[in-house]
């Protein structure tokens, strides 16, 4: 079996074939500042996509395998000090594992992949809130990912509801940053979504809960009817 980590190697073809495999499942991620709700509402689409009779892969970002995990604790650790570009090459090589270990497995599997964070994450906390080079990010970043990329991303939250979002319990070393800070992420997210109309969806989470996953229903259900010929009821 070829491993996964020798992509940067393969030929074109084995390439095409690797991104025809990945092409029978569907990939969603949730983005959004702190307390945006992400965590409720990918859980309420899982639940959903399941009911429909989807096979499902659940999972988050840093985390989701025993290495990501491992990172996650350090990066989000407030003794953890480090520098603004050691901190997004940790955020990548997390995803790295991940893509390579969980999400690109199922993918080939047919199954519908639903990650809370992605690589907006770090192109809107890393890029935007720090300073880094957006483009820097992204070079290394599609490397990371072997050019698995989201079907749709679900931005919660806009405007004043993002700029107000951070109120947080016991929030950890990332979290805990100042209002500027998290007022650069928030116009980093707004940004991505204006570059990216196809794929990044802003989804007005002031509605309320239900209103809030009845629309990502709607939103996911049309996005698969394209892809797959779903159809059928996000009621």
């Amino acid at each position: 079996m070829t491993d996964s980590r020798d992509v940067a190697s393969r030929s074109p073809a084995m390439k095409d074939t690797d991104q025809r495999s990945r092409n029978r499942g569907f990939f969603v991620s949730f983005e959004g500042a702190e307390s945006s709700g992400k965590s409720t509402q990918t859980a309420l689409l899982v639940a959903w996509l399941r009911e429909q009779g989807f096979g499902v892969l659940q999972t988050r970002e840093p985390g989701g395998t025993s290495v990501g995990e491992g990172v996650r604790d350090i990066l989000l650790a407030h003794a953890s000090k480090m520098s603004a570009q050691t901190e997004a090459l940790l955020f990548a090589s997390a995803r790295t594992e991940l893509v390579d270990s969980v999400i690109l497995p199922a993918l080939c599997e047919g199954k519908v992949v639903v990650c809370d964070r992605y690589i907006d994450s770090s192109l809107a906390y890393q890029g935007y809130g720090l300073g880094l080079p957006i483009e820097e990010i992204l070079a290394v970043n599609r490397w990371a990912v072997c050019r698995a990329m989201p079907d749709v991303t679900i931005l919660l939250g806009h405007g004043r509801e993002l700029a107000a979002s951070g109120t947080v319990e016991g929030p950890d070393r990332i979290e805990s940053r100042g209002g500027d800070f998290h007022r650069r992420v928030r116009m980093g997210y707004l940004q991505i979504a204006s570059r990216d109309r196809n794929r990044v969806v802003v989804v007005d989470t002031s509605p309320g809960i239900e209103a809030t996953a009845k629309e990502i229903r709607s939103i996911i259900a049309r996005r698969l009817r394209a892809k797959i010929g779903y159809d059928q009821s996000t009621e």
